[in-house]
């Protein structure tokens, strides 16, 4: 049986065998527009809504819910219904809009030492529903708050374009049901070649976040392994191509890491690459932040700044993601839904 947002409006339709045509609309309209529950479809009998819930269940069971940032910053911890293997989900407030970060695997293979997710491995990927529903429990707790959900990134748990059929199927049913704009929808990947290529073959044009870190291959082999069968060379072509296609800017994404990535070499190198897809480039600087599995601490604030005013002198679009969350793990590299991770080695870095 089918989760609740990975039912198709044909699923819908045969439960819903025998009943005048409106009440599929009733039904579609209410999950995703309303972002309701079934038994909240007040504008149906009873008995539809409670055979609704007896075949369709939510996918996502709710475990723990932490609060940062006085109230701007939630994280969900949730346990899927098939397995009970555990995802997070990051909603961030703002002054005019709300934005969510979902997984798009339960675990990580990427390997990357410095993220929490890929210190704890891989599981599985996650559905279409699985990460639509996100978004829904998301819109709701938002809500709450007066707040629209605006944006949505896939920089939660997972690397999206390892999941790249159910992600591309979580952005249309975003963008064609929930009727959020394609722009309002990034995808980040640590440099997935085929995966980008897919994207760039895609009809909506969404955003693509490059998480970089390193811009030489022997430095970037060590921080991001999937580097040594996409190497950056392979990479800024298939970054070229997605721009050339869809006309969007690409945000490359750093992690700035103390002594190891951000010395004026690294900005020299990392402003070379950005002038390829120049003016379309721009540099997120993202402070480390920590995790059990790896030791090495991040670059100061100061050497954040002067690292930005470094690649700001060499022309080259660049802004310092302030962290959200650090203290309840809901920052970038923080996510591992409570899983033991292992303790990463930094051989000649």
């Amino acid at each position: 049986m089918p989760s609740l947002y990975d039912a198709t409006r044909e699923d819908f339709a045969a439960l819903l065998k025998g009943q005048p045509n409106y009440r599929l609309r009733q039904v579609w309209d209410g999950l995703y527009q309303q972002l309701a529950e079934p038994s909240q479809l007040l504008t149906m009998p009873i008995a539809l809504r409670t055979k609704i819930t007896d075949n369709f269940a939510p996918a996502l069971i709710p475990v723990t819910l932490q609060v940062s940032d006085k109230g701007d910053t939630v994280k969900f911890l949730w346990i899927l219904a098939d397995g009970g293997h555990p995802i997070e989900t990051v909603l961030m407030h703002y002054k005019d809009r709300a934005t969510v970060c979902v997984s798009t695997q339960a675990g990580c293979a990427m390997g990357c030492g410095f993220c929490a997710t890929g210190q704890a491995g891989f599981t599985r990927q996650l559905t279409t529903g699985e990460i639509v529903e996100q978004v829904v429990r998301a819109s709701r707790q938002s809500s709450m708050r007066k707040q629209r959900l605006a944006n949505v990134v896939f920089m939660g748990m997972g690397e999206p374009l390892a999941n790249e059929p159910a992600v591309w199927g979580a952005v249309e049913r975003l963008h064609h049901d929930i009727g959020l704009s394609a722009r309002h929808l990034t995808i980040s990947t640590v440099g997935i070649i085929p995966g980008i290529r897919a994207l760039s073959d895609r009809p909506l044009p969404v955003n693509l976040a490059v998480s970089l870190h390193a811009a030489r291959d022997t430095l970037r082999d060590e921080l991001v392994p999937i580097n040594k069968r996409y190497p950056i060379a392979d990479l800024m072509v298939a970054c070229t191509d997605y721009l050339n296609k869809k006309n969007r800017r690409i945000s490359f994404e750093w992690a700035m890491i103390d002594g190891v990535n951000d010395q004026p070499r690294d900005a020299r190198e990392l402003a070379r690459l950005c002038t390829r897809l120049a003016p379309s480039a721009h540099v997120n600087l993202i402070p480390l932040n920590p995790t059990p599995g790896w030791s090495t601490k991040g670059t100061s604030p100061e050497g954040v700044r002067e690292f930005a005013r470094l690649l700001e002198d060499l022309r080259v679009n660049v802004t310092i993601r302030r962290n959200r969350g650090t203290d309840i793990d809901a920052a970038c590299g923080q996510l591992a839904a409570g899983q033991p991770v292992a303790i990463a080695s930094r051989k000649s870095i």
